[in-house]
């Protein structure tokens, strides 16, 4: 990613899953690590299986007016799970790659390309092609 638009990637633990724990209080302490890494400036945006998807133009625009902000975006992406309620109440806006379910290391790889496709568009480079 060039550097006006760095990538990072935070992995945060998964909550325990075993027999006799919950499902759910799983995902809210997955929930809760994830909230306590987000800055309260941070423009939050869930990957959610149910959400809107874009396209990569739609996609460039977000990315442009995240730019523009001049703040940090923090892209969710819940465990086997999904995401805790508080994740989502927390985040802007909710965003779908596709409603496959996806592997993590896939998710990962598409988010960054499809980002990288996003800013290409946007800088008129000649890597995007529609």
């Amino acid at each position: 990613m060039p550097h006006e638009c760095r990538l990072e990637l935070l992995e945060i633990p998964l909550g325990r899953r075993a027999r006799g724990i919950p499902v759910e209080r799983a995902v809210e302490s997955e929930g809760e690590r994830i909230l306590a890494a987000i800055k309260p400036g941070d423009r939050v945006v869930a990957l959610e299986v149910t959400a809107q998807q874009f396209t990569t133009a739609a996609l460039a625009e977000y990315l442009e007016n995240w730019m523009g902000e001049g703040r940090d975006v923090c892209l969710l992406v819940g465990g086997p799970d999904g995401l805790a309620p508080a994740c989502l109440n927390r985040a802007d806006m909710s965003w779908s790659l596709s409603r496959l379910t996806l592997p993590h290391g896939l998710v990962r790889v598409m988010l960054a390309e499809q980002l990288y496709r996003a800013w290409s568009l946007m800088k008129g480079h000649p890597y995007h092609r529609a």
